[in-house]
């Protein structure tokens, strides 16, 4: 049977396992040890902004403490991107907060600008000031920060920046997950870098990064017996996964490397194909690490739509994937407000994901080319 490609699978890069092995052979079989401090030095050091990083057992466990830390509790409102994938908006739910969906502008494919400001003016408006904005910078492009930034700052409403798919980005020279009050990273199966699964919160000093990992180790009380003061979570991450954390971190800049180049593989396939538009950088000011290489397809232009392009490939054993529904189009979110113009119900309804792994061989790119080739012939 014809082996299956994939749209990103991990990657190791060879060392993950001298790491882990450690931590086998010294007994750290814990949510502490060499590896964690490990892990999260390289994040530190990586990010290069003076952050301290808790690793945690996933970006949806950060998101959540980011509110926590943040002060959101029921009844609060909550900014978030709506063209995401459900685990920016889940968190706000758990702290029975009230998420509000804010569109997609054109450019970056990220929250729009102007739809936060006026969602902000809205409820200021209404004296319901909302207690934080979630901003995400989807498939790894960056967001209009300074705008962004700029609009927050007037309303003094924190920014949880989602920098789940954006590890290895920047925006004017600054690594994506510095420019949040808080920002989160994850480490899934299918990131740029992997610890199989697990994620990171990102905050601006060490009390912050201290409050984060007391909650996420269930909250203990200092003192001689089990003594718990607030409620606590079960969130950090283990001795053994930040070990592979340890070995990814050597292929990080690599992996970026050779996504930005498949990124250009599918630029040169379409260049000349009337309709498709390839996902990529507006300007100079933002670097992708195009953790996902996304197009639009334009069926009146091209001939074709996205479905055609996702079965055609389907039959080939290739994957392909609508962009993220929108979190106003969900089922679970659709009574919640949403403002914007209908720029996110767009891109889902004329977007795909393409497969962009870092691991992927000069033959996927042939099968991927020719299964792709071969549908634009026909049509």
């Amino acid at each position: 049977m014809t082996e299956k490609i994939y749209l990103s699978s991990p990657h190791m890069g060879g060392t993950e396992e001298k790491y882990v092995k450690e931590a086998f052979d010294t007994n750290w079989i814990a949510p502490l040890g060499p590896n964690v401090n490990g892990f999260e030095a390289s994040l530190e050091s990586y990010l290069n902004d003076d952050k301290h990083i808790a690793a945690l057992s996933s970006g949806t466990a950060a998101i959540h403490l980011a509110l926590i830390l943040l002060g959101v509790a029921k009844n609060d409102e909550v900014l978030c991107q709506s063209m995401t994938f459900s685990a920016s908006a889940n968190p706000i739910l758990y702290q029975g907060a009230i998420p509000i969906f804010i569109d997609s502008e054109p450019d970056t494919w990220n929250i729009s600008p102007s739809a936060l400001e006026k969602a902000l003016q809205s409820k200021v408006a209404a004296g319901k000031k909302p207690k934080a904005i979630i901003i995400v910078h989807l498939y790894g492009m960056p967001c209009k920060i300074s705008e962004i930034r700029s609009i927050a700052d007037q309303y003094e409403v924190p920014i949880i920046e989602d920098s789940a798919e954006a590890l290895g980005s920047s925006y004017k020279d600054k690594k994506c997950g510095t420019f949040g009050d808080i920002a989160i990273l994850s480490f899934n199966g299918n990131k740029i870098i992997t610890t199989s699964g697990g994620g990171a919160i990102v905050c601006n000093d060490e009390q912050t990064k201290k409050k984060a990992v007391f909650l996420a180790t269930q909250a203990r009380d200092d003192a001689p017996h089990y003594q718990h003061s607030e409620i606590g979570y079960n969130y950090r991450m283990s001795n053994i996964t930040a070990g592979i954390g340890r070995g990814q971190m050597e292929v990080l800049d690599k992996h970026v490397d050779l996504r930005r180049e498949m990124n250009l593989f599918y630029q040169n396939i379409f260049k000349s194909v009337a309709g498709v538009t390839v996902f990529k950088e507006s300007s100079a000011d933002f670097y992708s690490n195009h953790w996902l290489s996304c197009i639009l397809i334009d069926e009146e232009q091209a001939g074709f739509n996205r479905e055609d392009l996702r079965l055609a490939l389907g039959v080939k054993h290739i994957e392909a994937r609508p962009l993220w529904k929108p979190m106003h189009l969900q089922p679970i979110f659709k009574k919640y407000e949403f403002f914007g113009t209908g720029v996110s119900e767009h891109l889902f309804n004329t977007g795909l994901c393409l497969p962009s792994g870092s691991n992927l061989s000069d033959q996927d790119r042939t099968r991927i080319y020719d299964a792709i080739t071969k549908l634009i012939k026909n049509k």
